[in-house]
């Protein structure tokens, strides 16, 4: 059978492009007028917000923050292949995110922390372990948030125009960071917001005409079922690329399957629950809204739009293979690398490839503009959250009598830096594994990700956790995961059909078990190391732990010497805000600078200590309104009994 592998390049019209440039420039253009109103001259303003948001803008937020291209690329690439057991990882998110909002933010909120590593600086003391968590939480947005997005970018650019593969990165990041660095955290949340609205209208209709071109879920069933490559069976191969009944079922085998059952039930779990408790990515989101009770509502409204993917995205894949099994579900490498140029596989083409051959002449154009948005909203998030953890916990350490215009100009640096980084690590993806991206996501943060919330866990619900038990618990955990990773790429998967000849562990040991052991391992040392150590006087943990955020008696620092080191850092910012102040009056080209960098030129009056006291405490109160805390609890059991609902009906 001779195929066309280039039957989608060109497929897009003036129209399509036109309706693309629109949305684009709507979108610049919002980012740009949140850049002009946000307060972005201090870091709780670029970095926060401000904590102004409202639960709907936090919620779409955090739901686009989530679902980004990478996840319609992923999602729709692994389901072709394997089934829709895939989606218990969005069925799970919908738990973790109640876990976020009811369990973690109260305590996050009470600390009055600004990024993840702060708070365990605040928690144990220190500098050692702030540091080494912030490098990790860095490495893990880079190769995992970063990267990733930006190879689905790819996928669709290469699909959809076949442009030069960086050029084509290069610009969407250019117009991706202008908004970022503009206008910090607000700019990135009203844009999610517009983009959600664009994503799921965009991705509700190709769903619906997908389902129409196969004829219906029992139609669907049938073709996925015979929608076997025919290149399989010209090679000889009677085994690799054929469907099985598990792709009918979330639960599988426990040895055998590519998503073994306990690792779907334990293992999906602890990773969801590091993605949405602990990552900065997604909790920055949750820490700018107004109060404990939008915060809430907030992970509650991206709870229920976990339910979605279901039919926007795994469907979808599942259809795409079942059309066009020769192309999405090809088996030889020769093939792979004429439809897709990855010769591991061709699964990630799944979705694309149903956008660019099924929806008519407009609807194209806005759902190519739909996944683009998708892509822009989640770099913009890994931009704004990586730029947070370099500057509040690793610059501040270099120059910690920093100024708040020099902290702010750092961030917008660093999502430059971090960008680039990002690009020189997109050509390993593509060779890593079978080419799902989805499983290349999945795989590298269950190497590095189980240490970080077992310090997490340990810390906020336990009070015997010491700062000795936690940096030498998260250091070996990481050394563990690092090895094993690193074991990984040098040793890679084979085909299907080929001989496997990786160490028997590798062979032996899923990723998702290899997290759950890791976990385990983590909780141990941080557990026996705790155990040998001085514990940490109570006073000192007013407001870090699960069991005293409610607490209204003074904490006591850590130690003299960082409330010292404090108090300077405030004299010193003041004296430098002054300095500011007396500035003589700017010129036009400087006036625009500033504005580019968020500097303001006027900084007005300086806060008394009595007005910075009750700031302080505004950001930090758990109050919450009694009626309104009561409709959120209700909301929350309804959405736990939905997501348990979900999982049976497809378990």
């Amino acid at each position: 059978m001779d195929l066309d592998f280039d039957d989608t390049k060109n497929l897009l019209t003036g129209w399509d492009i036109a309706i693309i440039v629109v949305v684009f420039l709507v979108v610049l253009a919002v980012g740009l007028w949140s850049a002009w109103v946000s307060n972005r001259g201090t870091t709780k303003g670029y970095f926060l917000a401000g904590r102004s948001m409202s639960w709907w803008l936090v919620g779409l937020s955090l739901y686009v923050s989530n679902i980004g291209s990478s996840s319609f690329i992923g999602l729709a690439g692994t389901a072709s292949l394997s089934g829709y057991a895939v989606v218990s990882y969005e069925f799970h998110g919908l738990f973790s995110l109640i876990l976020l909002g009811f369990i973690f933010m109260p305590v996050y909120t009470a600390s009055g922390v600004s990024t993840m590593p702060e708070y365990l600086k605040r928690r144990f003391g220190g500098e050692r372990l702030r540091i080494l968590l912030s490098i990790t939480a860095v490495v893990l947005i880079v190769l995992t948030n970063m990267s990733s997005e930006m190879y689905a970018g790819t996928i669709i650019i290469q699909q959809a125009l076949n442009w030069n593969l960086y050029l084509s990165v290069c610009l969407l990041l250019a117009m991706t960071a202008a908004y970022t660095i503009a206008g910090g955290l607000t700019a990135v949340i009203y844009t999610d917001a517009l983009q959600s609205f664009i994503m799921i209208g965009g991705a509700t209709v190709l769903s619906v005409v997908a389902f129409i071109e196969i004829g219906g879920l029992e139609n669907l069933y049938l073709r996925f079922m015979t929608s076997i490559p025919s290149p399989t069976f010209l090679a000889g191969n009677t085994t690799c690329g054929i469907p099985s009944e598990e792709s009918w079922h979330i639960f599988r085998d426990a040895t055998t399957s590519d998503l073994p059952w306990p690792g779907v039930l334990f293992g999906i779990f602890l990773l969801s629950a590091w993605y949405f408790c602990t990552n900065q990515v997604l909790v920055q989101r949750s820490l700018s809204a107004k109060n404990v009770t939008h915060s809430k509502a907030g992970t509650l409204l991206a709870a229920v739009l976990k339910l979605l993917p279901m039919v926007l995205m795994i469907y979808p894949g599942m259809i795409s293979r079942a059309l066009w099994p020769d192309y999405v579900a090809c088996q030889d490498s020769e093939t792979c690398l004429k439809v897709c140029e990855n010769p591991n596989g061709c699964s990630d083409i799944a979705y694309i490839r149903l956008l660019l051959k099924l929806m008519p002449t407009g609807l194209k154009g806005l759902m190519m503009a739909a996944m683009l948005a998708a892509l822009m909203s989640s770099l913009t998030s890994v931009f704004n959250s990586a730029s947070s953890i370099v500057t509040l916990d690793l610059w501040i350490k270099v120059r910690p009598l920093a100024s708040e215009t020099e902290l702010v100009i750092v961030g917008r640096l660093c999502t430059l830096i971090l960008a680039a980084v990002s690009v020189l690590w997109l050509p390993l993806i593509q060779l890593f594994g079978s080419g799902q991206l989805f499983v290349y996501i999945q795989s590298i943060s269950s190497y590095m990700s189980p240490p970080i919330f077992a310090v997490y866990t340990a810390g906020m619900f336990s009070e015997r956790t010491t700062e000795q038990g936690a940096f030498w618990g998260l250091l070996l955990g990481e050394a563990i995961g690092c090895t094993w990773m690193v074991l990984d790429f040098v040793f890679l998967a084979p085909p299907c059909g080929g001989i496997d000849e990786r160490p028997l562990a590798l062979q032996k040991i899923h990723y998702l078990h290899f997290a759950l052991l890791n976990y385990a391992a983590t909780v141990s040392f941080i557990v026996v190391l705790s155990l040998l150590t001085k514990r940490i006087p109570q006073e000192k943990l007013i407001r870090l732990t699960w069991w005293t955020r409610k607490s209204k008696l003074p904490r006591t620092p850590m130690s003299k010497k960082e409330s010292k080191k404090h108090k300077e850092r405030g004299w010193k910012k003041r004296e430098i805000a002054e300095a500011e102040q007396n500035e003589k009056t700017l010129s036009g080209p400087r006036r625009i600078w500033n504005f580019v960098c968020g500097i303001e030129s006027f900084r007005g009056t300086e806060l008394t200590p009595d007005e910075l006291k009750e700031m302080e405490r505004r950001m930090t109160s758990l109050v919450e309104d009694p009626q309104w805390a009561k409709a959120v609890n209700a909301a929350c059991l309804i959405v736990l009994f939905l997501g348990f609902l979900a999982f049976g009906l497809f378990a």
